[in-house]
């Protein structure tokens, strides 16, 4: 059995040795309609997505309603609003739930939910969610961790803003509470967010500083952060994920599109099995061009007892020969038969 950490959600295994896990963050890309959110989760199925993800609030379990400087955006993609408009924009109606957790059942998709606060918990609970996720944002609301933690629920914590004692904080926390199965992304809280913003190498000392599961909120325009995030150890990839990347909503501009998820959940995994191990071996693939490798070939006539000189042999392809690494030890001796032109170098035609 391997000792990797690992969690599962909804029977799926998740751990380093496994292919990563894909997560489609549906976020606000509903747009307001409950038709949108239920393709949505058709087209991250279609695509190979392994799960679905919601955001569970209302904009008054949020935030204030209040126009003053402390709740209005400044800069980014949202700037001069108030945080109650852009939640009252956002959020996903709860009544909107159950339909699509019975839909994703139906289609055969996992989906769960990020919380922000105690009585979002209760509702997804009603509905049976495998698991939870706490937003970055939130990963410093303790309290709320360990209430989700206190479901026995898996859980994946991101970890955008956060520094090394919050990630930890935050994981005590979680750890407090109950949580047996814990999982932790490594995230830039900017939307979109520059890949050289990333810092990749960050995730291996995640790894082994915290010892769980590990992977990678996303936030880059492309795939690419995603697929290397993989080769440094990320088991599990989370993308914002939309229909239309110019239909207007609040997250539409930073998110793939559905031939994007497909191509992430594609090459993620590719990415994932060509680690493999460490094997200097000669693999299966290579087999049948062994033959193609250089090997020693008399070039000219020779008769038993000539010397044989650096003008009657090269080194050539195929590889039927001798190695090249024995022509010097072959040059001077004397042909023990004769040789015709353009064979391959056989050492017992060699007289030592």
């Amino acid at each position: 059995m391997s000792n990797l950490p690992e969690i599962r959600i909804a029977g799926h295994r998740i751990a380093a040795d496994a292919p990563p896990y894909v997560i489609a963050e549906l976020s606000a890309n509903h747009n307001g309609q409950l038709q949108t959110a239920l393709r949505v989760i058709e087209e991250a199925q279609r695509a190979g997505a392994d799960a679905v993800k919601l955001q569970t609030y209302r904009p008054d379990t949020i935030t204030l309603d209040c126009d003053s400087e402390d709740f209005k955006i400044h800069g980014g993609l949202w700037h001069g609003r108030t945080l109650y408009e852009l939640y009252q924009e956002a959020h996903m109606p709860w009544d909107w739930h159950k339909p699509l957790f019975e839909h994703a059942r139906k289609l055969g998709i996992t989906l769960f939910s990020s919380p922000f606060d105690n009585t979002a918990v209760d509702l997804l609970e009603d509905l049976n969610a495998p698991a939870y996720k706490i937003a970055s944002f939130e990963a410093v609301d303790l309290p709320l961790i360990k209430y989700v933690a206190s479901t026995g629920k898996p859980m994946i914590i991101s970890t955008g803003m956060a520094d090394v004692d919050e990630i930890q904080e935050a994981i005590d926390a979680a750890r407090a509470g109950g949580c047996k199965e814990l999982a932790i992304l490594h995230c830039v809280s900017g939307y979109p967010a520059p890949a050289a913003d990333y810092n990749l190498r960050t995730i291996p000392d995640m790894i082994q500083r915290f010892g769980l599961v590990t992977g990678l909120s996303d936030h880059t325009l492309d795939n690419t952060t995603a697929i290397a995030s993989v080769s440094l150890g990320a088991s599990i990839i989370e993308k914002h994920f939309t229909l239309d990347r110019q239909g207007g909503g609040p997250d539409d501009s930073f998110s793939l599109e559905p031939p994007e998820l497909a191509a992430l959940c594609r090459d993620s995994k590719t990415a994932w099995e060509s680690l493999g191990k460490v094997d200097y071996g000669r693999k299966s693939s290579e087999q049948g061009n062994v033959q193609f490798r250089r090997s020693l070939y008399f070039v000219k006539d020779l008769k038993a007892g000539d010397v044989i000189t650096m003008e009657a042999v090269r080194s050539v392809r195929p590889g039927l020969g001798a190695a090249p690494k024995l022509l010097d030890s072959i040059i001077g001796k004397q042909a023990a038969c004769d040789i015709a032109a353009n064979t391959p170098v056989r050492l017992e035609w060699v007289r030592n």
